[in-house]
Order: C-alpha cells, then structure tokens, then sequence
C-alpha cells in the first residue's frame, strides 16, 4: 500500500494496478448503484471519512437519490465515505457512467491522503438541500419518512 499525498496518484489505498474511488452515496454499500462497483470487480478497502473540509448536499431528482460533494474551506465537515479499489477499465466504466452535475475529482480523506471520488459540479448545488449536518448519507437517508 502507497502513502503518496500526490493527489495526481491513483490511490493510496490501492495496489499499483488499482485506482480507489471514494464514493458518497448512492455507490455505498446497500444502496441502489453499488452493483456498478460489483459487477466491475471492484473491492472495498476502507470506510473512513473526508477531510473536514467537506459539504454534503442533497441533488434534485431520482431516483435514485442522490448526494452531492462539495471541497469547501472553512465551513465544512468530515464526510463518511467508502473507498473502494477497481482496476483501469473497472474505473473507466464507473467514470464513463457518471451523470452531470457529478463528475469524478480528487478527495482528501481525513488522515491527508487523496483518492479519486465523486464529486459536483457548482451549478447542480445551487438549490441542493445542505445535509451536511448528517456526517453522511446513510445518516441522512435514516431521516426520511
């Protein structure tokens, strides 16, 4: 396992054949797109949180529902995330996948190291509920009727 804090490197939680992905929401673990994960091969190796230097938001429309991801300075929080590890052409069908206004960047986890993750774009959280009071999506969705 690699400990770079390059945020240009593939993951410091994966091999050096593996890309970890950081995922938020609808991605985690019993939720309705993990298969997209699965059924790439991918392997989760961690659940752990973002630096706090995070918002979580909830996006319009579903479903499934959708969370949002925003880097923030000075008014965020620590963000629970999986980190999963898939291999090239796994991540390349992810990423090939993902639906605007989420795109995949780079995430700070809460111990420095940097993982490719989603994340939004700043024009679908203009009217996004903030949730980030929640710490995560599980914790969230546990709010709803």
């Amino acid at each position: 396992m690699s400990t770079t804090s390059d945020p240009i490197a593939s993951g410091p939680l994966a091999g050096a054949d593996r890309i970890s992905l950081a995922v938020v929401g609808a991605h985690l673990r019993g939720q309705p797109l993990n298969h997209q994960l699965t059924d790439r091969g991918a392997e989760l190796v961690a659940t752990t949180r973002t630096s706090p230097r995070y918002r979580l938001y909830r996006l319009d429309g579903g479903p499934p529902l959708r969370p949002a991801l925003e880097r923030v300075e000075g008014c965020g929080k620590a963000i629970e995330v999986e980190v999963w590890s898939l291999d090239a052409a796994g991540f390349g069908q992810v990423v090939a996948g993902v639906a605007p206004p989420l795109g995949i960047g780079s995430v700070e986890l809460e111990d420095g190291r940097w993982v490719k993750g989603f994340i939004c774009e700043t024009r679908g959280l203009a009217d996004a509920p903030d949730i980030t009071q929640h710490g995560s999506w599980r914790a969230y969705l546990s709010t709803l009727p």
